[in-house]
């Protein structure tokens, strides 16, 4: 370029010279305007009263609008404008989102900052860190929505910042991405692994899974695969019905290979039908199959109460009960919910003289008393740390199994205690005991202790409780306490509150006989027995040997000690047997009790050093990431980010856990957690609850064992593309719709090809799509449910 001299020489020049001169000083000068205007190497340059700068995104359409206005800098107030994209703006990453603006925010903007604007862009575009995808934030009040961003800093740093804000409408929010001062140090970590959305990869050689850790099911698998070379799919099912009696084999058989045609693509609202039979509101699938349940040769077992999946999984959606409203929030909850929403009198007249539960207008009220706690379920919880102050509640004992729980209220009011409870009921005459329970905020299943195992790891409950329960333990050489004492962790304690502790009739006194006798034959200790004598309750406690001395030292093998080869893990469909496992060595998982609570939750178990991780360094490691992962997704994006009100979130599930990072990382908020480790995943499922969590094991091609309307939120981070080429995934969706509760939430967490398809099967049953993003391979879609149900069909 010529410089100033040219212009001011003090000798004449030739005209031709000075017009030639000026010909190539202007074509200079178009060549630079051109080149500072292109989309490859626009700069953003400003007067320097502009101190920073809004770009705000329409996440909808990928169109962008800039604002020259001075913003405070802050990652959760964000402003969201819907203005037209200019043409000449760089194509950016695919974003959608549901968003909307009232007039009266609008106007709260001033209007030079509505102009569109060309987006400015960096010579290279910045590398997505642990900050820049989950960093999202969603306000009620638009007041707040106001950013401040530092132009001169962000030159400097050569880095973009985005930042929208929803309306005062909560239906609507933003989603931004943002780089921050402290993602340098996260970039060096790791660059791509530190992106929050990236998923926990798995080794599964590494890992055992409950296939493989089953020796039936390993048959099965096997059985199933010379069917498969041999046989079309017809005849599979034919010579499955010939030729095995379990159902579940059946099942297994007609699935092994079977690729489901799941091209999803925009849904209508008449794909879906309404399920229409007796008992539709209330349906649990694998535990209301009416066709294989009258099929079943015996019910002494309570074979009956098992599960027993149809096939193929069922797409039809349960409808409402009438006048269904919003769940009473906990901890209120606990002590009285909407009668409408469990609309079940049959409990209250079985139960009516136990104070269980009770009817008052529109509500059920819960006492927290009923036949075992007669001064509240408090008083007998204090009663029993009071005579044997080594159970340590929320200490020493932090995940407790309650063995025919009734409603509850023992785990309702023990998580005062700092403990966290399984409870575990059958789905029987005592009408809809696991839905109140549910309904009321506390954890827990239908199962049944019958013919199978339960859906739990070995050695990992710190205690076990059963209040009244009426279990035959002592019966078929102790098969039913065999299954106890494979979940019970070493040293710990079962609690048996029962009339044979305290009672004296002849029957109560016969059956304190056998059960000492039994439990001196499977090594277990009586460390204490006592009587309340305020209520006349007592209750015995037994604990677990620590080692195997006592096993080895015994004068006859009975029960005999399991097969080498009968995993303690082993759970998903393996038949009970009445055996006793070995203690573990004392280099191997749960031969150590855990530390107290609540350390135990953030430091990895000592022995996950001797363990490859499932993300391919070791496990203590992939522990340590997979929770700091997950405490920043949560702080950064969950808590305030979607739009959730927190208040009316209880109940969570975690659809496909791997750590347990997810459920830590709530800890802090009045909810729980079940952490689901699919059946065919690294069985990390111990880890969970060595950390005071808990969880289940589960195949999402079937149903899970819990009533409609029972879940405030379920997570699923990368488990649809997993599971999409052996289930149905449309019947996926339909569980997730069973079992959550309207007004209930979605996050599910996927492959950025993945994100459309479910956000279409979401927007077909009428939900609400809060969140819609994508990100380079990654992306996130959250959405909340409403009451809509299909038309019915007359």
């Amino acid at each position: 370029m010529a410089s100033g001299k040219n212009f001011r020489q003090e000798k004449r020049t030739s005209t031709s010279y000075v017009m030639a001169t000026a010909t190539v000083f202007l074509a200079l000068c178009l060549l630079g305007a051109w080149i500072l205007s292109s989309p490859s190497g626009s700069r953003d340059v400003k007067d320097s009263q502009n101190a920073s700068v809004n770009v705000n995104y329409n996440l909808e359409t990928n169109r962008v609008a800039e604002s020259s206005e001075s913003f405070e800098d802050s990652a959760g107030d964000l402003n969201s404008e819907n203005e037209e994209k200019p043409q000449d703006t760089p194509q950016q990453n695919s974003y959608k989102i549901d968003s909307s603006e009232s007039e009266t925010d609008q106007k709260q903007i001033p209007q030079e900052n509505n102009k569109p604007r060309e987006k400015p862009k960096a010579e290279k575009e910045p590398e997505e860190t642990l900050g820049d995808l989950d960093e999202v934030t969603d306000h009620k009040n638009a007041d707040e929505a106001v950013q401040k961003e530092d132009l001169e800093a962000a030159e400097n740093k050569d880095t973009e910042k985005t930042n929208s804000n929803s309306g005062s409408d909560t239906s609507s929010v933003s989603s931004v991405t943002s780089k921050h001062k402290e993602d340098a140090d996260l970039e060096s970590d790791g660059g791509e692994q530190s992106d929050l959305l990236i998923e926990t990869k798995e080794e599964t050689g590494t890992w055992d899974t409950q296939a493989n850790e089953s020796k039936e099911e390993k048959r099965k698998v096997k059985a199933e695969l010379e069917r498969k070379q041999t046989v079309n799919d017809q005849s599979m099912e034919d010579e499955s019905d010939a030729d095995d009696t379990s159902t579940y084999s059946k099942k297994k058989k007609k699935k092994v290979g079977a690729v489901y045609d799941n091209d999803i693509g925009q849904k209508k609202e008449n794909d879906w039908a309404l399920c229409e039979f007796d008992g539709a509101i209330d349906y649990i699938p694998c535990l209301d199959n009416i066709d294989a349940i009258k099929a079943l040769p015996s019910t002494k077992h309570y074979e009956h109460r098992e599960r027993h999946c149809p096939d193929p999984a069922p797409t039809c959606l349960v409808p409402l009960p009438d006048g269904y409203r919003t769940p009473i929030p906990w901890p209120k909850s606990r002590n009285e919910v909407w009668y409408s929403n469990v609309p079940h009198p049959g409990l209250i007249s079985y139960k009516k003289d136990q104070n269980w539960v009770k009817k008052t207008n529109d509500r059920l009220i819960f006492p927290g008393g009923g036949t075992q706690f007669k001064h509240g379920a408090l008083h007998y919880i204090d009663f029993i740390e009071e005579s044997f102050p080594k159970i340590s509640w929320g200490k020493r004992t932090r995940v407790i199994l309650d063995v025919g729980c009734g409603v509850a209220s023992f785990g309702g009011f023990i998580f005062d205690r700092d403990v966290l409870t399984m409870s575990l009921a059958p789905k029987d005459e005592h009408e809809a005991q696991v839905q109140l329970a549910l309904e009321r905020g506390i954890p827990a299943i239908s199962s049944v202790m019958g013919t199978q195992r339960l859906v739990f790891p070995g050695n990992v409950y710190d205690a076990v409780h059963c209040a009244r329960c009426r279990v035959p333990w002592h019966i078929e050489g102790g098969k039913l306490l065999l299954e106890l004492n494979r979940v019970l962790r070493p040293g710990g304690y079962f609690v048996w509150s029962a009339t044979p502790v305290y009672w004296t009739d002849d029957e109560d006194v016969e059956i304190w006989k056998e059960m000492e006798k039994l439990t001196r034959s499977i090594c277990w200790k009586l460390v204490a027995k006592f009587v309340d004598e305020s209520t006349g309750i007592g209750a015995a406690i037994f604990r677990k040997p620590t080692s195997n001395d006592c096993y080895e030292n015994r004068n006859k093998n009975f029960p005999p000690m399991c097969e080498e080869d009968d995993s303690v893990n082993a759970a998903w469909y393996v038949p009970l047997s009445a055996c006793i496992h070995r203690i573990p060595d004392e280099d191997e998982r749960g031969s150590k009790w855990p530390q107290s609570w609540p350390s135990r939750l953030t430091e990895a178990p000592a022995w996950l050093n001797n363990f490859k991780g499932v993300n391919g360094k070791t496990a203590a490691d992939d522990f340590m990431a997979d929770s700091e992962k997950w405490q920043k997704a949560v702080e950064k994006s969950y808590l305030e980010g979607l739009g959730i009100d927190w208040k009316h979130i209880r109940n969570v599930m975690d659809m496909r856990a791997v750590y347990g990072g997810f459920a830590a990382a709530l800890s802090s908020l009045p909810v729980w957690v079940m952490n689901v480790v699919p059946s065919d995943a690294p069985d990390t499922l111990p880890v969970m609850f060595d950390r005071g969590l808990f969880g289940i094991y589960h195949d999402w091609c079937e149903s899970f064992s819990s009533y409609p309307r029972t879940y405030d939120l379920l997570h699923a981070d990368h488990l649809f593309s997993k599971i999409k080429k052996r289930c149905n995934i449309k019947a996926v969706i339909a569980e997730v719709d069973r079992l959550l509760r309207p007004s209930g939430w979605v996050i599910v967490r996927e492959k950025s090809e993945f994100i459309g398809e479910m956000q279409n099967y979401f927007e077909s049953l009428q939900w609400e799509v809060k969140m819609a993003f994508s990100k380079g391979t990654e992306g996130l879609v959250a959405v909340q449910k409403t009451k809509w149900r299909p038309a019915t069909s007359f």
